[in-house]
């Protein structure tokens, strides 16, 4: 790698990591081991330096190829959309320090600088207008305003919320991320096209599976017999309502236990905290310091950071749950007659959850789903307190 790259990309790590106004010549120099008077051979000065980071990223060019492979594999324009705009806001989520340094300081970059900035956002706005129009081609859409004016709209509203959550606290605007990337899809499909049709074409109705509460307590029962460990993993589905993959990426730091609550710290994917409970479906599994996760920790003599261990003592696997479950509910059937499946797991959480009063806000704040996602859910909730409701009445009578 030349001398002028190693500078470069030693800029781009601390512009990003602190943003401009904190970084100094003379730390970029440290960092890419060179002297800094080096660096001012090559650059001139920091806003040299900059303009150089800014016309010749490649980020752009990427953003083009992703974008082309957007257009030709989607049918959903809906959907299309909302990848492109999630996509944009996990970049710039990446570097906030470095977007908050060129919204605040690009008043004083000199011209030059402020010019390959515009021909940057030109460029990727491009590419964006090129996306649009191939999407709309294939839907057959016809909309208002040209793909570079929608395109050019559709940035500027990402980055204006990029802009809101980097530079301000409490702004509640929008309940979160999710939420605002599907308000700005729909108001722009709408805007734009004048149709509500492709609104509705977003992501399908998940079915809800919740199992029924005898099957539950089947499957724990069958997990106790088994062993601590298939104990605490059938615990941590029913009592937390996990995925198998955030599972597997837990650690024993990740949980937080006391007389009063027991969490588990989730730190891949949405960052959160979800609450392990002690009742299952009626029936309490032991308490916030005495259940199957915790005697199953006390068990070990080993030092692994992970969570749950396979037989052979290594970190647990996806496949390896997914047999585990397959043994522990061979035999079970679920009332449509199959064997149940370990997805169903998560869906009896979420839907127990919400009969016992949890507000679809809360949940998907623990769950870190959409509110549309977690719709299904609600319905599906409602409908078994009804039916509970209706079993109580004849009952009295």
């Amino acid at each position: 790698m030349s001398t002028r790259q190693r500078i470069i990309n030693a800029a781009v790590e601390l512009f990003t990591a602190q943003g401009v106004t904190e970084t100094t010549t003379k730390a970029v120099a440290k960092l890419a081991k060179v002297n800094e008077v080096t660096l001012f051979r090559h650059f001139g000065n920091k806003h040299g330096l900059l303009l150089a980071v800014i016309s010749e990223s490649p980020v752009f060019q990427e953003l083009g190829e992703y974008l082309k492979t957007q257009a030709t594999q989607t049918t959903n324009v809906y959907q299309a959309l909302k990848n492109y705009c999630e996509n944009r806001l996990q970049a710039l989520e990446q570097s906030p320090n470095l977007v908050r340094s060129v919204v605040g300081e690009a008043g004083s970059y000199p011209l030059e600088n402020r010019q390959a900035l515009g021909r940057s956002l030109k460029e990727a706005n491009h590419y964006v207008a090129e996306f649009l129009a191939t999407v709309m081609e294939h839907q057959q859409l016809h909309a208002h305003l040209a793909p570079q004016k929608l395109a050019s709209l559709l940035n500027i509203m990402l980055l204006g919320y990029a802009v809101m959550e980097f530079t301000s606290e409490f702004h509640e605007l929008w309940h979160d991320k999710d939420e605002f990337l599907e308000d700005l899809v729909t108001l722009f499909l709408m805007g734009a096209t004048n149709s509500t049709s492709l609104v509705n074409q977003s992501l399908p109705i998940e079915k809800v599976m919740d199992l029924p509460a005898n099957t539950v307590h089947l499957i724990l029962q069958h997990a106790k017999k088994l062993g601590l460990r298939d104990y605490a993993l059938i615990y941590i589905l029913f009592g937390a309502g996990l995925s198998i993959a955030e599972i597997i990426n837990l650690e024993r730091s990740n949980q937080i236990s006391d007389t009063n609550q027991h969490l588990l710290h989730i730190e891949k994917g949405h960052i959160r905290q979800v609450p392990i409970n002690q009742w299952i479906m009626g029936k309490r599994y032991g308490s916030y310091t005495n259940n199957p996760l915790t005697k199953y920790l006390k068990s070990r003599k080993d030092e692994h950071p992970a969570l749950l261990l396979n037989n052979d003592g290594m970190p647990i696997s996806e496949i390896e749950i997914q047999e585990y479950w397959q043994i522990l509910t061979e035999g079970l059937s679920t009332p449509s007659g199959k064997q149940p499946e370990i997805e169903q797991a998560q869906h009896t959480w979420c839907v127990e959850m919400l009969i016992k009063g949890m507000s679809l806000e809360d949940m998907s704040l623990i769950t870190g789903w959409d509110l549309s996602k977690l719709q299904p859910y609600q319905r599906r909730a409602k409908e078994k307190s009804a039916l509970e409701q209706a079993i109580k009445l004849d009952n009295k009578s």
